[in-house]
C-alpha cells in the first residue's frame, strides 16, 4: 500500500514539476519547508515550556492568543511544501522507517493538539486560575506535543542518511 502511494506521488504531476524545474525549484521549495517547519516548532516549543511550567509570570492565555495561529501557520507552509519535496522521489522512501517514523510523530503532534483543544483546563486558562491537576493535564499534553514534534524533526534529517 505505502509502495503504491509513494509511486503515485512520485508519478504525479507534483513530482514531476518538482524533478522537471531544475535545481532551483527543489532548493526554494526546500527552504520553504525550512522555514515552515521553523515556524511551526518555534510556537510550539515556546507554548510546550510554558505547559510544563517554564515562565510561569506569562499567562498561558497571552501565549494561546499567538502561538496556535502562528504554529497552524508554519504547519500549513511545511506540510505541502514537504509534500513537493518528497514527491521529487517518493518510492525511494518507501523503505526508510524514518519516514513512517516522521509522519507518525506528526499524527502525534496534531492528535495532541485536538485532545489539548478539548481540555477543560485548555478553555479555563483564561477565565480563571487553574488547579494543580488541571495545569498537571496541561504539562502532560506540552511534553507529548514536545516529544512528538522534536521526533518529526530529528526522523526528517535522519531520512536523509538512511
Amino acid at each position: 500500500m505505502i509502495y503504491a502511494l509513494l509511486a503515485w506521488l512520485e508519478a504525479s504531476a507534483l513530482g514531476h514539476v518538482m524533478r522537471g524545474s531544475g535545481v532551483w525549484m527543489y532548493a526554494i521549495v526546500n527552504l520553504v519547508h525550512i522555514l515552515g517547519v521553523s515556524t511551526l516548532f518555534g510556537s510550539i516549543l515556546v507554548m510546550d515550556l510554558r505547559l510544563l511550567g517554564l515562565w510561569r509570570r506569562v499567562p498561558i492565555a497571552a501565549l494561546a492568543s499567538v502561538a496556535p495561529s502562528l504554529a497552524l501557520t508554519g504547519f500549513l507552509i511545511a506540510a505541502p511544501s514537504g509534500l513537493g519535496l518528497l514527491a521529487t522521489k517518493a518510492s525511494e522512501y518507501a523503505d526508510n522507517p524514518f519516514l513512517a517514523i516522521k509522519l507518525a510523530a506528526i499524527g502525534l503532534g496534531v492528535l495532541n493538539v485536538l485532545v489539548l483543544r478539548r481540555l477543560p483546563a485548555w478553555r479555563a486558562r483564561d477565565v480563571r486560575q487553574l488547579a494543580p491537576a488541571e495545569e498537571r493535564q496541561l504539562a502532560i499534553a506540552g511534553g507529548v506535543s514536545l516529544f512528538s514534534w522534536l521526533t518529526a524533526v530529528a526522523a526528517a534529517r535522519m531520512i536523509a542518511y538512511w
